[in-house]
């Protein structure tokens, strides 16, 4: 129950820093757009090597 609070708290923490620096939550948002990007193109590429071979 305490390392579930921990976390708990711990990302409370991490939300609220996020919502009052802009300059943070503007990385992080690059950052998931970045490995969304390449996950969508990994799968496209699977895709082309599975129909060709």
């Amino acid at each position: 129950m305490a390392t579930n609070k921990a976390m708990m708290t711990t990302l409370a923490l991490g939300a609220a820093y996020l919502l009052r620096n802009e300059k943070s939550r503007t990385k992080l948002m690059s950052q998931f757009k970045a490995m969304g990007g390449s996950s969508k193109s990994k799968t496209a590429e699977q895709q082309k090597s599975l129909t060709l071979g």
